[in-house]
């Protein structure tokens, strides 16, 4: 049952799911939802600016963080590692906002054990042939790390029944309108 504080709501799925896309386009359009930016030690690619798409850390930074009890969870993916902070989500929270984690799957499942209230939402492609050619055409990585970013899409491809929610990410804008509706309906319970 909703409290009626602040609503979080988890958003994941394997790497070419269009997780950031569609979580854009969903703020976009409804900017009274907060986007909680992640933390990362993985290097920032052309078109992301720090402290919008991400937190750009070095391991030493991230280490820090975590020793402090700053990051609310994190996760390693692909040699890299991702965190949330504990702050921005804690204090969006209390103030009575919709707050929108973008995580991995082994984070989402940290979330949900945290946050029992929270809402999680699966992001499937519409198919492995369309999601094996997303990340082929991203062109920032080399084929033996798309190759890698696959087989582990396979295995959290399998974890979307434990999610709230599963939403096929076929066109953005209609994915996005989706998750509004469901983050409508949480909120209405």
């Amino acid at each position: 049952m909703y409290s009626g504080k602040g609503l979080l709501v988890v958003v994941s799925g394997p790497s070419g799911s269009g997780k950031d896309t569609v979580v854009h386009s969903l703020i976009s359009k409804h900017p009274e939802i907060r986007i909680s930016v992640s933390f990362t030690t993985r290097g920032m690619r052309p078109h992301e600016k720090e402290g919008v798409d991400y937190y750009f850390l070095t391991m030493e930074e991230f280490n820090r963080l975590l020793a402090n009890g700053d990051i609310l969870e994190y996760t390693e993916y692909s040699g890299n590692y991702y965190g949330t902070p504990r702050s921005e989500v804690d204090k969006r929270l209390e103030a009575g906002e919709t707050v929108v984690l973008v995580i991995e799957t082994n984070g989402a499942q940290n979330i949900k054990k945290l946050f029992p209230d929270a809402m999680t939402v699966f992001l499937m492609p519409p198919s492995i042939d369309i999601l094996k050619e997303r990340l082929y055409n991203r062109h920032t990585e080399t084929q033996a790390q798309v190759a890698n970013r696959l087989r582990i899409a396979e295995k959290e491809l399998a974890l979307a029944p434990r999610y709230d929610y599963c939403v096929v990410n076929d066109q953005v804008e209609k994915c996005a309108d989706e998750i509004f509706e469901l983050i409508n309906k949480v909120k209405q319970r």
